[in-house]
């Protein structure tokens, strides 16, 4: 637990107490320095200081000090020290605040307070390619694991006086820095003011990823497996969420930003629509909506059609069917979980082997598992191109959180598929409508402008119209 002590103005008792409080760690430093007539004391974590800036910027003015100059905090700060962020700290728990983030803490005998120094100094990843949401054409850029690094790249884009920043800390011991980013007289002040209440009430331990802030800020009482929280690592699809009146959701540490609210064609679009001709996007926006469904249903189609509607099937595809499947000892529900269960452990495997071996062991075992599978008749041949075309589809969701909870589904469709056929496909379809028609995302419909209607809006929804067609902002 952190003291709430303020300081002594004697120097020995604040290292005392200092050091108490961070123990014995190896890579805290105290170093002690005579600073004209008194003596002080300098406070830091090596590999979060930049030690040749404490060394220029801060040792050697203290060291340049005439003995007969007067040494208070205030004039240290503004005509000695080099330094471009510092600020005065009165008790313990900020001043060990202040070291666990990486300043410097320097401490004057006789003085009861102290003066934190930002000289950050850790490593940092570059900018490179996103490699979750990567593009033919458009930007490269990604974000990092730095707060201060992905707001910059942001703004970089954003050159309005009217985009905010609000910087707040969560969690009890991480203390992660979390940024609110919205564009003021756009984004609704209620929904701002909202957002800002809900991460100062979120009580946990610590925030290592955006995903403890989504699952935190749910207000949503009911349970859903869709995401209401829109999260990219791609600053100009963040950049062009803020121009449409979102709140983007900065976490220190991670290099995915959050984005609300999200409505379900937020997660069915990317970024490279708007960087290739409107045609070419629209019909691909319709490509990925057929996916979906591919995704979602083929597996249970088949299953439904097989078992209970063979006289849907015409006959010499019936015919064809019959053939394949003679020698198979399992029903088509149980032959397609086997594989679609394969499957997905061919795709966990790869996803977490090393990228160099990776692709090539998840695109070889699928192919030596499915032809073995066939030869041994365990499945037929026309199950091993449902299961494909199915994973294969998957992929050309453009979200990764999207894919996740259709990949789900088609688990559910197929037990009703193989209890009801067709009857439990159309009921486990409005099922779905109705829940996705009740969902929410930060208090706006999920299913906007769709099952919300909004004819304005429809210009960007399924299909993408020419930007000289959407109006613009009178503010």
């Amino acid at each position: 637990m952190k003291p709430q002590t303020r300081f002594s103005e004697q120097l020995a008792q604040n290292i005392d107490l200092i050091c108490g409080f961070m123990g014995d760690s190896s890579d805290f430093v105290v170093r002690q320095i005579s600073i004209s007539h008194k003596q002080a004391a300098l406070f830091y974590l090596d590999g979060m200081t930049d030690m040749q800036k404490v060394q220029d910027n801060v040792i050697r003015p203290l060291h340049g000090l005439a003995s007969s100059e007067e040494i208070t905090l205030p004039y240290l700060k503004d005509h000695v020290l080099d330094v471009g962020q510092a600020s005065f700290l009165q008790d313990f728990e900020a001043a060990l605040d202040q070291i666990l983030s990486g300043s410097l803490l320097l401490l004057v005998d006789g003085r009861c307070d102290g003066l934190g120094i930002s000289l950050p100094g850790w490593e940092e990843r570059s900018i490179t390619e996103s490699k979750a949401q990567p593009v033919v054409r458009g930007p490269q850029e990604s974000f990092t694991e730095t707060l201060r690094t992905n707001t910059t790249l942001v703004r970089r884009r954003v050159k309005d006086p009217r985009v905010r920043l609000t910087t707040l800390k969560v969690g009890a011991k991480t203390k992660t820095e979390v940024s609110v980013m919205y564009m003021n007289e756009i984004a609704d002040p209620d929904m701002v003011h909202n957002m800002i209440s809900r991460l100062k009430s979120i009580e946990v331990e610590g925030v290592l990823e955006s995903e403890y802030l989504e699952e935190s800020l749910r207000t949503e009482k009911q349970f859903s497996i869709f995401p209401t929280y829109y999260n990219s690592d791609r600053p100009d699809s963040i950049s062009a969420g803020i121009l449409e009146g979102k709140i983007a959701i900065f976490v220190d540490g991670s290099p995915f930003v959050l984005l609300a609210p999200a409505v379900f064609v937020d997660f069915i679009q990317s970024a490279e629509d708007y960087y290739q001709s409107f045609v070419y996007s629209s019909i691909i926006r319709i490509l990925r909506y057929i996916s979906l469904l591919i995704c979602m249903l083929a597996p249970a189609i088949y299953i439904a059609l097989t078992t209970f509607h063979q006289d849907m099937i015409p006959t010499v595809l019936l015919l064809s069917l019959s053939a394949q499947r003679e020698g198979v000892p399992f029903p088509a529900f149980v032959e397609a979980m086997i594989m679609e269960v394969i499957f997905e452990i061919l795709r966990e495997a790869g996803l977490r082997m090393p990228r160099t071996v990776g692709q090539a062991v998840s695109i070889v075992g699928s192919i030596v598992i499915g032809q073995a599978a066939v030869e041994a008749s365990i499945v037929s041949a026309v199950m091993v191109i449902v299961v494909a075309i199915t994973a294969i589809s998957s992929f050309v969701i453009p979200s990764y959180t999207m894919a996740l909870p259709i990949r789900l589904l088609r688990f559910g469709f197929m037990g009703l598929a193989a209890l009801f056929g067709a009857y439990g496909l159309t009921l486990g379809i409005i099922m779905l409508l109705i829940h996705l028609n009740n969902l929410h995302s930060f208090g706006v419909p999920y299913l906007t402008p769709v099952a919300n209607f909004n004819s304005t809006k429809q210009r960007d929804a399924i299909l993408r119209f020419p930007f000289e067609s959407k109006k613009r902002r009178n503010n």
